[in-house]
């Protein structure tokens, strides 16, 4: 027998076929149970070995949290000496949503929504210039050197603007003496400064009035602060009538487009924040589709060429079909593919009288797709098509946007895994942005060699998850356990 340490030892099981048996399993090596069918392969791994071991896994958590873990039932054997945590990777794909891929079921692509987040350079979706954000030692450094004396001022909040607020009395309570309003200076303690402010279709409240010299910094920083402080995050910069505009949000430096602040969840089409509304994140959309609403386009108008108005329910549209056909002079009797082009798409478009075409008729029962009978009606006329918005990325135009080391998330993504192990192992960042992504890197960079090492570098990361065989989906699962970092590990795969 081997040292206790170095086994995981199994005494007289008793579980479902299984006769009493005693088993010694070595540890650190690959054992291979094998035998013909219904000797109790199964019952072995399965039922007792991993069963075993997550029973006393979840025996080991708290009352609260094993409410929310299925329970195993203890298996039938006297002793399991040398357990280690287990697990079991099954002989198929239980995926069957079409939100999942390649990406998100091995955590690369989370960590790839973190990368972009950190690491991500972001481009205005209007005019592609870059999009950043301004911060008080920036716009500090962008304003001393000035002979000329500068205001510091701030915007008047759209909140502020509301009858029942007395904003100049407000501004002065708060310290501020001085605004502009519509190019001219006021001061706020002025008889008519009230309704000045109140008319005013622009208003600046002056921060402070300074001369941007290097000896004021520190008094320049302060203004800077208070004014993007009391601005909602927005200063002004006022010298000799022209202004410059600084934002604390992010905001295209060309022609001052907002951007959303980069997070992780902008990059996730499983996110509303991130989804592309056109799809909701699927990548897809359902259209009607004239080769299932015509699937015999050998076929007359008579003899049921439009299959929806085939269904004994809409024996009226048969009816307002008929007489629409003899009005138009369109054939009743010939077959569809010898129509005109122009009568096929009056047919499926055209509104005439009380007649509807096929497209708008039902789109105009998707009113009624609370009715289940109505949704599977629909659906054997659709077919999914890439999303226009999105063109399949998945993802609003702003998480778009934003690229690192010149390629989009959605490029990274359509990737295979042996490509983006390439592209990682040569990827060039800036020094700051290197520093913040070296953590990120590292973990990126081992779930994609686990993903290369299980043999499935060929698959693209945006692969769906529901479209693997059955050997790719445990192989999936296999690379997870592996960046489980579980030590020493006690696998159960059965042999083919």
């Amino acid at each position: 027998m081997l040292p206790a340490p170095d086994r995981v030892v199994l005494r007289n099981v008793r579980q479902h076929n299984l006769k009493g048996i005693t088993v010694a399993l070595p540890r650190r090596a690959m054992t291979v149970i094998t035998g013909p069918s219904g000797s109790g392969k199964s019952s072995l791994a399965f039922d007792t070995l991993y069963a075993e071991g997550q029973r006393r896994y979840i025996e080991s958590l708290s009352t609260y949290a094993k409410q929310f873990l299925e329970r195993m039932p203890k298996p039938l054997l006297d002793a399991l000496e040398g357990l280690s945590p287990a697990v079991a990777i099954e002989q198929k794909n239980p995926t069957t949503s079409s939100r999942s891929t390649v990406g998100t079921a091995t955590e690369i692509y989370d960590y790839l929504r973190l990368l972009w987040a950190r690491a991500g350079i972001s481009h205005c979706r209007k005019c592609g210039a870059v999009v950043k954000s301004d911060t008080v030692q920036g716009v500090v450094d962008a304003l001393v050197g000035g002979a000329e004396p500068t205001s510091i001022a701030f915007p008047l909040p759209a909140s502020a603007h509301r009858p029942d607020v007395e904003v100049a009395a407000q501004l002065r309570a708060a310290g501020f003496v001085r605004a502009q309003v519509d190019g001219g200076v006021i001061r706020l303690d002025d008889a008519d400064a009230e309704r000045r402010v109140r008319e005013g279709a622009e208003v600046l409240v002056i921060v402070d009035r300074i001369a941007p010299a290097e000896a004021n910094r520190s008094r320049l920083a302060d203004a800077v602060a208070t004014a993007f402080n009391e601005g909602d995050g927005m200063a002004v910069a006022v010298r000799n009538g022209d202004r410059r505009r600084f934002s604390e949000h992010p905001t295209c430096s060309t022609c001052g487009t907002p951007a959303p602040i980069l997070t992780p969840t902008l990059f996730s089409f499983n996110n509303p924040r991130g989804a592309c509304p056109g799809c909701n994140g699927f990548g897809a959309v359902l259209e009607y589709d004239e080769s299932l609403i015509v699937p015999h386009p050998d076929r007359s108008l008579a003899d049921g060429a439009l299959d929806p108005w085939t269904k004994p329910r809409y024996e009226g549209r048969r009816r307002v079909l008929r007489e629409v056909a003899r009005a138009k002079d369109i054939p009743f009797e010939r077959p569809w593919q010898e129509l005109t082009d122009k009568q096929r798409r009056f047919l499926l478009n055209g509104v005439a009288g009380r007649f509807v075409g096929i497209f708008p008729f039902l789109q105009r029962l998707e009113e009624k797709r609370y009715k289940q009978y109505i949704r599977v009606f629909l659906r054997q006329y659709q077919l999914a098509k890439t999303c226009p918005a999105c063109g399949g990325a998945r993802l609003k135009p702003e998480a778009i946007s934003v690229t690192v080391a010149d390629r989009t998330i959605a490029e990274a993504a359509a990737l295979t895994a042996t490509e983006l192990q390439a592209w990682l192992g040569g990827l060039q960042l800036p020094p700051f942005q290197q520093q913040v992504a070296v953590h990120i890197l590292r973990e990126l960079s081992a779930r994609v060699s686990f993903v290369n090492d299980v043999g499935l570098g060929y698959l693209t990361l945006d692969r769906l998850t529901r479209t693997l065989s059955g050997g790719e989906a445990q192989r999936i699962a296999l690379s997870n356990a592996l960046g489980s970092h579980l030590r020493p590990p006690t696998w159960c795969v059965p042999a083919h």
